[in-house]
């Protein structure tokens, strides 16, 4: 069995199996189980979905960390908006990224398809940057 050791600082925030956890202080944790997990920088709030791309991402994030009842519909908004995309997007590079994203969350490796809309996050950012 592997062991996941992570080490967070006072104020962070950890979902843990759809449960917010907040720590109060320095703490370094073992995760001795497969568990569903984002903390820090991961961890995109509603409140800053302001891009398609972001979009995409909170709904990845939803059907990763979310309960066992907004999975579902969570991975059904991100194909929703991974297509919305991808007809929208003239990189061929940004619509493959988008279909590997799609199909690592059909598989259940959401953390995978977190971090390939990552990538289209950044590139969205380069893109609309260049046309301020």
């Amino acid at each position: 069995m592997s062991v996941l050791v992570l080490e967070l600082r006072q104020g962070d925030i950890m979902v843990l199996n759809g449960a917010p956890i907040r720590f109060r202080t320095k703490s370094r944790i073992e995760l001795t189980a497969k568990a569903r997990f984002m903390f820090g920088k991961q961890i995109l709030r509603p409140d800053e979905v302001n891009t398609p791309a972001k979009q995409i991402y909170f709904a990845l994030q939803t059907a990763y960390i979310g309960t066992t009842e907004e999975r579902e519909s969570a991975l059904l908004r991100a194909r929703e908006l991974i297509e919305q995309f991808k007809q929208a997007t003239t990189s061929p590079l940004a619509r493959e990224i988008l279909d590997r994203a799609l199909e690592c969350a059909k598989a259940d490796d959401c953390y995978e398809a977190l971090k390939l809309s990552r990538r289209i996050m950044r590139h969205e950012a380069a893109v609309l940057g260049s046309c301020q």
